[in-house]
């Protein structure tokens, strides 16, 4: 098969993220090749507890122009210490998950992959505090501006919330007209370019009810006029709307997207529409990045019993 791979980062070693990775690659229906970077001796150990059995076809960073096909797993080894097989999550995996992105990148810039998908990371360990998600460390990595936007995707309905991981007593801080304009802004090319269609985008409000009968309303003062100027520039946008009554069906089936003030107020009905058939699209990076939509998940590691839909929903995207 001559064609780009998609490139995957297994992320955080004591996840959930190999096993649901055994799970999807067993429907082996994908057109698209598939390289995972990763331990070779965690994959194989943790390959055997659950129980899967695959050949593993070991590949050179500089050699992935020749044919590769999904009968095996096309695997790029980075080196990690461990003694269990699956164990509690901490700082001494970094070194190891910041090498894999490391590589992972340098195949993005080179244009040999067609796209990434990364396994989760913990924000706590890995991160510490010095970026938000994922996202942020790998616009850190490859943006001068670092204008970007998360996109739960599903071709029904996406959401996109324009903060992310932040206390919501900051949220309000962070709400600006130019943050809005320029995330409607990335949401629509992506469409455009995906899909070559331009989406219909509500955007909520972020007080209960929209409501702006008081001093400081950011309703007022900030995403109605920035509505206003998306109009104005021929955007098909329309809001703000009540958080509480957009997700109904009547109200959401109108739109392709809809662009929330904060994490939860979008992402929490998604997930209950949807479950994990939706993924997590970071827009305005030079490449695609998808992240399936689940966490570690510690509390099911090694129990053979965790979901692979998200993910198998992220390397459909990928394998058009």
């Amino acid at each position: 098969m001559n064609t780009k791979p998609i490139l995957i980062v297994a992320g955080e070693p004591n996840s959930i993220f190999l096993e649901i990775f055994f799970k999807t690659l067993k429907k082996n229906n994908f057109k698209k090749p598939i390289i995972i970077i990763v331990s070779k001796k965690l994959l194989f150990r943790q390959m055997k507890k659950l129980k899967f059995n695959f050949k593993i076809n070991n590949i050179e960073l500089d050699n992935l122009k020749h044919d590769l096909n999904n009968q095996s797993i096309n695997l790029i080894n980075v080196n990690y210490n461990f003694k269990k097989t699956f164990d509690k999550i901490s700082s001494k995996s970094n070194k190891y998950i910041s090498e894999c992105f490391k590589i992972a990148l340098k195949l993005l810039k080179e244009k040999k992959v067609t796209g990434l998908i990364n396994g989760p990371i913990s924000k706590k360990k890995f991160l510490k505090k010095k970026f938000p998600g994922i996202t942020e460390y790998l616009a850190s990595k490859t943006l001068k501006d670092k204008n970007i936007a998360m996109l739960i995707y599903n071709k029904k309905l996406s959401v996109s919330p324009l903060t992310t991981h932040l206390p919501l007593k900051e949220v309000h801080k962070h709400i600006t007209k130019t943050k809005i304009i320029n995330q409607v802004k990335l949401i629509r090319e992506f469409y455009i370019k995906q899909f070559k269609k331009d989406p219909k985008i509500a955007i909520t409000g972020l007080n209960p009810h929209c409501e702006s009968n008081y001093k400081s309303s950011e309703e007022k003062n900030i995403i109605k006029p920035a509505i206003k100027y998306l109009i104005k520039k021929r955007y098909k946008v329309k809001g703000p709307y009540p958080a509480d009554t957009i997700f109904m069906q009547n109200q959401s089936k109108k739109f392709n997207v809809i662009v929330g003030m904060f994490h939860d107020q979008v992402l929490t009905p998604i997930k209950t529409i949807f479950g994990f058939n939706a993924i997590n699209i970071t827009l305005g990076l030079p490449f695609i990045r998808i992240s399936p939509d689940h966490g570690p998940n510690i509390s099911m590691l090694g129990k053979n019993k965790s979901d692979p839909t998200s993910l198998l929903e992220a390397l459909k995207f990928l394998d058009k």
